[in-house]
C-alpha cells in the first residue's frame, strides 16, 4: 500500500503519469475547500443573492435588491453574495444597512470583479467550482436578480441540482418578471412543448416582482416547510 504514495510530488507526478503542477494544484483546491468551510460553518439562514456585476447604483434594480437585503436581516437572515459590484453589492449594503450577517465570495477575475464594501465576512477564491459549492452548501434560500453569463449559469445549476435531487429543494426565485418572462417564455413553449422538462419542473422556482414579492415568497415555503440548508445527509 505505500508504494501507492510515494514520498515526494515528483515520485508522485511519476507514478501517475501528471506532470509536477498537477498535484500541487489538487492540494490548492483541497485547502480552498478546507478553509471555506471553516470560515463558512459559522454563518446559518443565509440567503445567496445572484445578479450581474454591471448594475449601478442608480438602477431601480439595484435599489430594489438593497430592500431585499434589508428585509432579509430584519427577518433574521444572513445574505451570501459573490461579493463584488454591481447586484452583489447591493445586497450586502442592504445586509450591512441593517447590521446584519453580510457574507462575500470573493473571486479573482481580470475584469469586473472587485470587492465591495457592505462584507462583515470576505472570502477569496482562486476557482469557480469551489465558490459555488460554498454558495449552494450554506444557502436556505436563492435569489436571482437580472445579470449575464455568470447568473444564468449560477440560476441553472441551482435549478439542475434541485431538479436532480442532488441538494434539498430550498427556496429559488427570480426577481423581475421583465427581465425573466421571456426565459420563462422559453422553458414553457420551447422546452417543456419538445419534452426536454417535465411540467413540474416549472415548480422548482418563482419568478417575482420585485423584492417584497421575493421575500414574501421565500417566507411562505420557510414558514410551511421549516428553514433547512441544500445539504443532503444521504449524499
Amino acid at each position: 500500500m505505500a508504494d501507492l504514495f510515494p514520498k515526494d510530488l515528483a515520485g508522485f507526478s511519476e507514478l501517475y503519469g501528471m506532470n509536477a503542477e498537477e498535484p500541487w494544484r489538487v492540494f490548492r483546491i483541497m485547502s480552498e475547500f478546507i478553509d471555506s468551510f471553516e470560515v463558512m460553518a459559522k454563518h446559518k439562514r443565509l440567503v445567496s443573492v445572484f445578479g450581474s456585476a454591471r448594475t449601478k447604483p442608480d438602477d431601480p434594480v439595484y435599489q430594489d435588491c438593497v430592500r431585499l437585503g434589508e428585509l432579509l436581516t430584519d427577518n433574521g437572515y444572513g445574505v451570501l453574495t459573490g461579493g463584488g459590484p454591481g447586484i452583489m453589492e447591493a445586497a450586502n449594503r442592504g445586509a450591512w444597512n441593517k447590521n446584519g450577517d453580510s457574507v462575500g465570495l470573493n473571486i479573482k477575475l481580470p475584469m469586473e470583479q472587485h470587492p465591495n464594501t457592505y462584507q462583515t465576512e470576505s472570502l477569496d477564491f482562486r476557482y469557480f467550482f469551489v465558490r459555488k459549492v460554498c454558495f449552494l452548501k450554506y444557502s436556505v434560500a436563492i435569489a436571482v436578480y437580472p445579470g449575464g453569463f455568470g447568473t444564468l449559469d449560477e440560476f441553472s445549476e441551482a435549478l439542475t441540482l434541485i431538479q436532480t435531487s442532488k441538494v434539498r429543494t430550498v427556496p429559488l426565485v427570480a426577481v423581475g418578471k421583465e427581465y425573466w418572462g421571456p426565459l420563462l417564455d422559453w422553458f414553457r413553449n420551447t422546452m417543456l412543448r419538445d419534452r426536454m422538462i417535465n411540467e413540474d419542473d416549472l415548480d422548482l422556482f418563482y419568478v417575482a416582482d420585485n423584492a417584497d414579492d421575493a421575500f414574501q415568497f421565500i417566507k411562505k415555503v420557510h414558514d410551511r416547510s421549516g428553514v433547512k440548508s441544500t445539504v443532503r445527509k444521504d449524499i
